[in-house]
C-alpha cells in the first residue's frame, strides 16, 4: 500500500537547509518518493508551535510506493547525507503514514 511523507518544519537557517533540500529530492526520488506538496499556502487549524514560539511554516508530503521504501529512504546513505545539513538548521517534525486500500 502507498505510503505518505509529511513532514513540518520551521527554518532557523535557510542556507543549509538549502543545500538539504538540494540533495533530499534525489535521495526521495530514488525510493521512488514524489512530492505533492513543498512549501505554499497554508492555514493551521490546530497545533503546537516550535519551542521559540515559531510555526512550522514549511510542509512537506511525498507519496512513495510503500510504507517501507518511504522508511527506506529516511534510513538511506544519501537522506541521511542530507538530513545532516537539516539537523542545526531547522525545527522538524516527521511522520509516515500508509494509506488505505481503496
Amino acid at each position: 500500500m502507498p505510503a505518505l511523507w509529511i513532514a513540518h518544519v520551521h527554518v532557523t537557517d535557510a542556507d543549509a537547509y538549502g543545500e538539504y533540500a538540494k540533495l533530499a529530492g534525489p535521495a526521495i526520488a530514488a525510493h521512488g518518493g514524489e512530492f505533492m506538496a513543498r512549501g505554499g499556502k497554508y492555514v493551521v487549524l490546530e497545533g503546537n508551535k516550535t519551542a521559540d514560539g515559531q510555526d512550522r511554516e514549511r510542509h512537506v508530503v511525498a507519496r512513495f510506493p510503500s510504507l517501507e521504501a518511504a522508511e527506506a529512504c529516511y534510513r538511506s546513505d544519501a537522506y541521511q547525507e542530507a538530513l545532516s545539513h537539516a539537523r542545526n538548521a531547522s525545527d522538524r517534525d516527521l511522520i509516515l503514514v500508509e494509506l488505505p486500500e481503496g
